[in-house]
């Protein structure tokens, strides 16, 4: 909800450094409209706001609102504050030069890393106050404008390149016994505990007390859970001190593990993975969700796990490639997503063709559609392509069977070893009325309440909304509707129709 309103974020996420100065952002402001965006996702850079210890300089972060402002767009900050990517690389040189006062995480061999220790009171202290400031003067410029609607405190924790610390400050953590609220969250929730962690406890035998071996047993996999539950503890102190300031909603965000992969090796170990979630929701009360960041192509398989236990679901990053438009659709109809957003969205020369922009232009226009029938079963999303080129839908009595356009054979790609993503959103407004909005789809329909009828097509529009109105452009029908075979969108042709059934 956004000034009391629900806001679908259309996202896009700028790379690293990309906001270090106004003069680098000029001429990029102009392209994130071109590919209607109506939140940008920017980092705030701790490295920048306190140069000096105790010191604050908030003048970029008060030109990227203000230019944010002018260019009506909506912002999301990312803290980077004591972790991005796992690495403390924008912490301040007061920090990074004084490892006696602010201890680096080290790894089994005693090396120290370039990441702070999630276990020293000082590096938390010092994160607690520079985001705590940060959240006092980010109130007291824009509490009542809300140009920034959310807040992503650090950025992909991890533990690399070992599955937990092994400085003394850990190590004397780890020996010690589980801590109690984690035993207690643990035993209240036995039952709904997701079951990759369930089984992690069952095969120790649900043990309640004990060190973190005896609890879960010997192995990397218990490095990672004890270091998910301090990074939880520490993270959830860094919220619980902003919010306080200035209560936005606030998440974390996990760089995704792949299967066969050893934590801290394989990848970074203990963040807000799916496998973990039980252990930062009971270290981390006050982070209201967690995301997943994609680079790798399982979309579905991680959007499933990420929804679990209520968990609503919102993309902060995405590798921006030519599957975004269409994970796009698909996960705000499918999902009932919060908003997508892909990566260094600013690289693009010539954003105008881009078809994200095309699809989030789509949502834009049915957003009052959309966020009216949420949560209602009124939603649905499709993402298709030549692995999975159909999924069935079921509306009420009726019942969608939606195929990629390339089935149909009358696309010069259609015979491509590789087939473009097609993706669309589905809504529907009365019995017999749906929208459509995507590209690459061809519907057809049967009468599953009653077999005995067949299902025509009563009217079919291609049009657009303009002010919660519906403008007709076209009445589709003949070869448009193949005589009324079906509805359909070829690829690339972003559109919405309008469309109602009948029973014969």
């Amino acid at each position: 909800m956004v000034d009391s309103k629900p806001f679908i974020i259309l996202g896009g996420e700028l790379g690293n450094s990309s906001f270090t100065s106004l003069e680098y952002m000029e001429p990029i402001w102009p392209r994130l409209q071109a590919m209607n965006l109506n939140t940008v996702l920017a980092p705030v850079y701790w490295e920048l706001i306190e140069p000096r210890e105790g010191v604050f300089d908030f003048t970029l972060m008060d030109e990227l609102i203000f230019e944010a402002r002018k260019h009506d767009l909506r912002l999301v900050l990312l803290w980077f504050g004591s972790w991005k990517n796992s690495m403390s690389s924008h912490v301040p040189g007061w920090v990074k030069k004084d490892p006696f006062r602010f201890p680096r995480a080290e790894d089994d061999q005693g090396q120290r890393q370039e990441i702070l220790s999630p276990f020293s009171f000082d590096n938390q202290d010092a994160d607690r106050k520079a985001f705590r400031a940060l959240m006092e003067h980010l109130k007291a410029v824009d509490g009542h404008t809300h140009t920034v609607i959310m807040i992503q405190p650090e950025n992909e924790i991890g533990m690399l390149p070992v599955a937990r610390d092994h400085s003394a400050l850990a190590n004397e953590k780890f020996d010690a016994d589980v801590p109690d609220e984690l035993m207690n969250y643990l035993t209240r929730n036995k039952s709904s505990l997701v079951p990759e962690f369930r089984a992690v406890w069952e095969k120790n035998g649900y043990k309640t007390t004990g060190n973190w071996e005896e609890v879960f047993g010997k192995g990397s996999h218990t490095d990672e859970i004890f270091m998910a539950w301090y990074y939880a503890k520490y993270t959830n102190a860094i919220i619980e001190t902003g919010k306080a300031a200035y209560p936005l909603p606030m998440f974390v965000n996990a760089a995704l593990n792949r299967p066969g992969r050893e934590p801290g090796t394989g990848y970074p170990s203990a963040g807000p993975l799916p496998h973990l979630l039980d252990v930062w929701r009971a270290g981390g009360p006050d982070i209201d969700f967690f995301s997943p960041d994609f680079y790798n192509p399982r979309f579905r398989h991680w959007n499933d796990l990420y929804t679990r236990q209520n968990n609503p679901l919102f993309i902060p990053e995405h590798r921006f490639d030519n599957t975004v438009a269409a994970k796009a659709l698909f996960s705000i109809g499918h999902y009932k997503s919060m908003g997508f957003s892909p990566f260094s969205i600013e690289s693009k020369a010539q954003p105008e063709q881009e078809e994200l922009g095309k699809a989030y232009a789509l949502i834009d226009q049915l957003m009052p559609l959309i966020t009216a029938h949420h949560g209602n079963n009124k939603i649905e999303g499709v993402l298709l392509d030549k692995n999975s080129p159909d999924t069935t839908l079921q509306f009420g009595k009726y019942e969608f069977t939606v195929k990629h356009s390339h089935t149909l054979g009358w696309e010069g790609e259609s015979n491509n070893e590789v087939w473009e993503p097609a993706g669309a959103i589905i809504v529907r407004t009365g019995p017999d009325e749906f929208y459509l909005a995507g590209s690459g789809v061809v519907i057809t329909f049967a009468n599953t309440g009653d077999p005995g009828y067949r299902v025509g097509i009563l009217k079919n529009e291609e049009g657009r909304m303009e002010e919660g109105r519906w403008r007709v452009i076209r009445h589709l029908n003949g070869d448009q509707t193949h005589q009324g075979r079906h509805i359909r969108i070829f690829r690339g042709a972003y559109a919405i129709q309008r469309f109602e059934l009948y029973s014969y």
